[in-house]
């Protein structure tokens, strides 16, 4: 179990979690101010306009510009441009798998169970097949050294969703050398535009299976985006596991560095009412706010995206528990196509 509470989602996107990117785009100044508006079709809501300043970008991580774009509701307007790099400017990444199974919590990352968070130590890796219940389970040789992919070419070939057995019993970390020249492209309207229906996520399989909305949840402050959740019933079906660390992220070569759980890790603007700290922004624009507030408490109102409004805020959302292996669960405003 934890020796020490370490939130976080885990996740190996088998199938690519890949972003969506606009081409040909023009860019223009950007606006940093937290304007309010008032959207009069739906019942006078306050909607807060994204603020770009909070985007990490002073390590050039992050960029942001002003660009032309069109919603899902076929509004045209303008939208931040966030292209961000696999490189987050508020916390190092990794670790992901222990190196022996007498390594302690600090050398590797996390894993979730049934809603539970539990550290990928080296006792965890050691019990994997009683914690299962599956004697196939043992990740590790006679020394008690851990099967770990060690190359660029490992990591994608246990990546496939076919993998082969010859990547059975392995623990799966990808690393940030892999990907320093990888961006991702994301938008995000200026004004978000509530709607009075909500948008399921996209999913992953055959067509129908999933809603109609983009994949991503949001994004953080430093650019690394609230992902879909983890494929958990693959990677263990496959024998591996691929663990993330202690900000809820691990790589993958087509989406690089990806959170899929907030942790409290990456940046979170306190606010001044004990209200839950913020967190990022949800690709429909509305804010995105840690799970609890100061006091430790959850919101009672949520809507079944998980999102209400308040004075200060506007409309807003409210992550789930970590080991929830999700983020919010649908959009109420429109997003960029």
């Amino acid at each position: 179990m934890i020796n020490r509470i370490k939130y976080t989602f885990l996740v190996f996107s088998f199938f690519g979690l890949i972003a969506a990117s606009c081409g040909g785009c023009s860019s223009d100044d950007i606006s940093s101010e937290s304007d309010v508006v008032i959207d009069s079709s739906m019942d006078d809501l306050n909607v807060i306009n994204v603020d770009a300043s909070l985007f990490l970008t002073s390590n050039g991580s992050v960029t942001v510009t002003t660009v032309p774009c069109t919603l899902s509701d076929g509004t045209s307007t303008d939208c931040y441009q966030i292209v961000a790099t696999s490189n987050p400017a508020d916390h190092e990444m990794g670790p992901w798998c222990p190196d022996n199974i007498t390594d302690g919590a600090d050398k590797g990352g996390i894993w979730l169970e049934n809603g539970e968070v539990y550290d990928v130590d080296g006792a965890f890796i050691e019990n994997m097949a009683s914690f299962y219940n599956d004697s196939t389970w043992k990740m590790y040789d006679a020394n008690g050294d851990i099967y770990t992919t060690e190359t660029e070419d490992d990591c994608a070939n246990a990546a496939n969703p076919n993998v082969g057995v010859e990547y059975e019993n392995y623990c799966v970390e990808c690393l940030p050398s892999y990907v320093t020249d990888l961006t991702q492209t994301y938008q995000i309207p200026i004004t978000p535009i509530k709607q009075s229906t909500s948008t399921d996520f996209g999913g992953f399989g055959p067509p129908g299976v999933g809603g109609n909305g983009p994949s991503q949840r949001g994004l953080a402050f430093n650019g690394v985006v609230f992902d879909a959740p983890a494929p958990t019933d693959a990677i263990l079906g496959a024998y591996t596991l691929a663990p993330f660390d202690d900000a809820g992220g691990h790589i993958n070569l087509n989406a690089g560095y990806h959170y899929h759980a907030a942790t409290g890790v990456s940046t979170q603007i306190t606010q001044t009412d004990d209200h839950a700290a913020m967190i990022g922004y949800a690709m429909d624009g509305f804010g995105l706010y840690a799970q609890l507030d100061a006091d430790g408490n959850e919101p009672t109102d949520l809507d079944d995206c998980r999102g209400h409004e308040d004075d200060s805020r506007g409309y807003h959302y409210h992550v789930a528990a970590p080991g929830t292996n999700s983020f919010i669960n649908c959009l109420n405003g429109a997003y960029a196509n």
